[in-house]
């Protein structure tokens, strides 16, 4: 549903999240190997999250990714708009650029309430919660982050 980069960055924010849980600040190395990710495109989203302000890296001895306790949880919506654009919440189902109550496409009429309620979703829940989940059995894509 999300491209590839949503979906590394968001496996890779909720592994962070977890290591951070335990006191730990994992490097792109055990990142990337750890949500079965190129090591290079990790670095690449990783660093991208830490410019816009997501989170925190520190580097050397007793560095890695962070999220900084003081700001609040990162929504998906937060996250998949950094990566994605807006589109996903905004756009058509069927792809048209003109498409409205007006002019809906063949799909507007089912895809609203679809988009409406992933919209909901996404907002609702954020990294921190899904890292929870995981902590309490929730499942992962990927066995390793378990």
């Amino acid at each position: 549903m999300f491209n590839k980069e949503t979906e590394y960055a968001l496996r890779g924010l909720v592994y962070i999240q977890l290591q951070n849980f335990e006191g730990k600040r994992p490097g792109i190395a055990e990142i990337a190997e750890q949500i079965d990710a190129p090591h290079f495109y990790t670095a690449k989203i990783l660093q991208r999250l830490v410019r816009q302000g997501f989170i925190e890296s520190q580097k050397g001895k007793g560095g890695g990714f962070y999220f900084d306790i003081k700001k609040p949880d990162l929504s998906l919506r937060q996250l998949i708009i950094a990566t994605e654009g807006d589109k996903l919440f905004h756009g058509c189902g069927f792809g048209l650029k003109a498409c409205d109550e007006n002019n809906p496409c063949p799909l507007h009429e089912k895809y609203g309430p679809i988009r409406d309620a992933l919209t909901q979703l996404v907002t609702d829940e954020n990294v921190q919660s899904l890292a929870q989940k995981t902590l309490k059995g929730g499942e992962m894509l990927s066995p390793r982050l378990r």
